[in-house]
């Protein structure tokens, strides 16, 4: 299990249950694959340094994950599909 920070950014618009919903989905996308979220940072609201799909703002979510590759692969399956996610990066610890 290697470490990786990660960081994605919610839409502005949903609601506060919505965006609750679709951290603690991809939260569990890690704790189903027996990978571990070792920090967990809501950053919230902020500016966008630009617009992206029309959005000014966004909410902005920070965690570091002690995960296999096949988790971290996982992940980035779901994120992907997940509309209400608009940005995100994964960074293995080190690079």
């Amino acid at each position: 299990m290697k470490n990786y920070e990660i960081m994605y950014i919610i839409k502005p618009d949903l609601e506060t249950e919505e965006t609750k919903q679709v951290i603690e989905n991809l939260t569990k996308v890690f704790t189903d694959l027996q990978a571990q979220v070792k920090e967990h940072k809501e950053i919230g609201l902020k500016d966008l340094a630009y617009e992206i799909d029309h959005f000014k703002k966004g909410y902005y979510v920070w965690q570091l994950v002690s995960a296999s590759p096949e988790a971290v692969k996982e992940f980035n399956r779901v994120v992907r599909i997940t509309e209400e996610v608009i940005r995100f990066i994964v960074i293995k610890e080190g690079e």
